[in-house]
């Protein structure tokens, strides 16, 4: 158990928050460890509004070289999802130090397309697991506490049942993952079990991003595919015929890839963690 306070850098490296929200997520900490609270430090930036980013390309990059980069920050808890974590890999990559690498980075969704950058240039304390801004969810103060005892405790009540093989591991939005396929910033995954997950996306899309997907030949490496939830679909007129689980077997089956089951991640409260490769401590 983790016995000394330490020191979680936020940055928004996509959509803003607000800081009332921060206030609550303080006060969930507090009251979650009233002892040894760690010292949440929101930065600035995650207040900025341009468009619809939490500022800048250039304001939110620096915010997060600004924590990454900083030997008093332990971990770096990424706000909010949303949109504009990718547009920040070309700058924010090149200009990581060696202490960046040693921290741990925790998020998830639009998070995903800058973590995937990072592994893909050997970063190893990445972690898929709730955001504060899931305060803003019916029962979102869980997924805020989940993400706290794993950050503070190492709580293995956080992790994701199947997270237990010694294959290493990696969880993505399908959009997210899809979106790097092909790209300088596309992770190796071979080997790897792979947990997907999306939300407010048609059933048609689902099919067609994962037919990308598992036609990678990285992917292709993978050990093995879970699929997460898929949540609020709209309709499909006419209806697609199969659901987003009946579409994972299908393209794993055409592939090659194996089929794992169910993982218990996604866009919700009950959203749990995953590490990418192999859990480390901060």
């Amino acid at each position: 158990m983790q016995t000394r306070k330490i020191r979680i850098g936020i940055a928004a490296p996509a959509s803003r928050i607000e800081p009332a929200l921060a206030e609550k997520v303080k006060a969930i900490a507090a009251a979650q460890f009233p002892d040894r609270a760690p010292e949440l430090v929101f930065h600035p930036q995650c207040y900025l509004s341009s468009g619809h980013f939490a500022g800048d390309d250039e304001a939110r990059a620096g915010a997060f070289l600004d924590i990454a980069n900083d030997e008093s920050f332990d971990a770096l808890w990424v706000a909010r999802g949303g949109y504009g974590s990718g547009r920040l890999s070309e700058s924010v990559l090149p200009a990581l130090s060696d202490v960046a690498r040693r921290k741990t980075y925790l998020g998830y969704s639009d998070a995903g397309a800058l973590f995937g950058a990072m592994y893909a240039d050997g970063f190893q304390n990445l972690v898929h697991g709730p955001m504060p801004a899931d305060l803003s969810r019916e029962g979102g103060e869980a997924a805020v506490r989940r993400a706290l005892a794993f950050l503070v405790d190492a709580d293995p009540g956080t992790i994701e049942p199947s997270v237990v093989s010694p294959e290493p591991t990696a969880a993505f939005n399908i959009t997210i993952l899809g979106n790097l396929l092909g790209t300088p910033f596309e992770p190796d995954l071979s080997g790897h079990v792979l947990m997907l997950e999306e939300v407010s996306e048609h059933l048609y899309y689902i099919d067609r991003a994962l037919l990308h997907i598992t036609g990678s030949p990285n992917i292709r490496r993978a050990a093995g595919i879970r699929l997460g939830r898929c949540s609020a679909t709209p309709p499909n007129d006419p209806p697609f015929g199969q659901n987003e689980e009946a579409i994972a077997k299908h393209w794993c089956a055409v592939s090659g890839i194996p089929y794992l089951g169910r993982a218990d991640i996604g866009h919700d409260i009950d959203n749990k963690v995953v590490p990418f490769g192999r859990l480390t401590r901060i």
